[in-house]
């Protein structure tokens, strides 16, 4: 009984927590990744350190089918909505520069130089998610959840 209990108290903490955070996301600029109609708060999915928002059922049901074929648009969500920081450039895992940035689809994303900015400039869209939001890119720019 005592570990009922116990585990309903987390719960309880782990869902205050989540509810927190979400009401500090501006929902009228979060887009589903899916399809790209206006996300609701009520339609998420975990990923890594936050949650990525849908439109509808069958857009979570898709990323939650798999997970890792989404894994860059996830990971631009994270960072559009300020779920995640970044500490390093996504391509050469430097130092960033504040003055050195790119935003595309309400991400922000820094580098250490005009030569990593000027290549995330000249991308097209495809590229960019791929390039700047991809696994590889996330791990290099050691985004970790916002504070």
């Amino acid at each position: 009984m005592k570990n009922l209990f116990a585990a309903a108290i987390a719960a309880l903490f782990a869902f205050s927590a989540v509810s927190a955070y979400a009401e500090k996301i501006d929902f009228s600029k979060v887009k589903c990744m899916v399809s790209g109609a206006a996300a609701k708060e009520a339609k998420s999915s975990t990923w890594k350190d936050g949650n990525v928002y849908f439109c509808c059922d069958n857009c979570k049901g898709k990323f939650d089918a798999d997970k890792k074929a989404m894994a860059a648009k996830a990971n631009h969500q994270l960072i559009a909505t300020g779920q995640v920081t970044q500490k390093a450039c996504p391509f050469s895992g430097g130092e960033i520069k504040a003055d050195k940035t790119v935003e595309f689809k309400g991400a922000k994303v820094a580098f250490c130089c005009d030569n990593c900015k000027g290549k995330a400039e000249k991308m097209s869209d495809d590229d960019k998610v791929a390039k700047l939001f991809g696994e590889e890119a996330f791990e290099k720019a050691k985004f970790a959840k916002a504070k």
